[in-house]
């Protein structure tokens, strides 16, 4: 009789059904894993050591503009050394001391004379009032330690306090600092968040007579 049967295929004797990886496949994978991560911790300290290197790197560059730069005659008070005036480095770029309160400015009037500026090379009088060298040391609450990068690279790009608010007033040349490329200015900016923060509260600019006769009286202008 010829009857067709279906034929089911069964497993040869000692040789079990494939469910799966074999034991061959997953010994290669975890054999793999443990060699990547042992590659990615080795490899972890060197991309780190680079990270820290490339900063270091950007910080010293910023050190460089700024001592090229000038920052240090108007933003770090000065004093009589033994060789004469010099810039007190305990106190660099700390602005104006607060300590060091100002007599009104001296009337120049139109003689050769254009502008008159403080012992300390931090006060400055001129036409635009009464101005003060800022505090650039990281400080949070009288320096720049509130201040992000960008707010950083605005103000010299936009000549504005934290880039928006008011004028930046002379001597500060920040026409010639725009002139910087972002990777100088951002390397400036590193540079001072090196700086050991100094708590020094630098006084706001003074108007001129012209500007403060022609305002409104302080309680008009809502001043306490």
């Amino acid at each position: 009789m010829n009857a067709n049967h279906s034929q089911t295929e069964h497993p040869q004797p000692g040789r079990a059904a494939s469910s799966g990886p074999s034991l061959r496949t997953l010994a290669a994978l975890v054999a793999g894993a443990l060699f990547g991560g042992a590659v990615i911790a080795a490899y972890s300290p060197t991309i780190q050591a680079r990270s820290r290197l490339a900063a270091t790197d950007q910080a010293e560059r910023g050190r460089y503009l700024v001592t090229i730069g000038g920052c240090h005659d108007c933003h770090t008070p000065w004093k009589l050394g033994e060789h004469g005036p010099e810039p007190d480095m305990s106190r660099a770029l700390s602005g104006h001391p607060e300590e060091v309160v100002m007599t009104p400015a001296p009337v120049l009037g139109d003689g050769p004379w254009g502008w008159a500026g403080a012992g300390t090379n931090t006060a400055f009088a001129g036409p635009w009032g009464v101005s003060f060298a800022a505090n650039l040391t990281p400080d949070e609450n009288t320096g720049t330690g509130i201040w992000t990068e960008e707010m950083f690279v605005n103000t010299i790009r936009n000549g504005r306090h934290w880039g928006v608010a008011r004028p930046l007033l002379p001597p500060m040349p920040w026409e010639n600092y725009r002139q910087m490329t972002d990777e100088d200015l951002k390397a400036v900016f590193a540079y001072l968040r090196t700086l050991q923060p100094i708590r020094n509260q630098v006084p706001q600019p003074v108007e001129p007579p012209a500007m403060m006769a022609a305002a409104p009286p302080a309680k008009e202008r809502g001043a306490a």
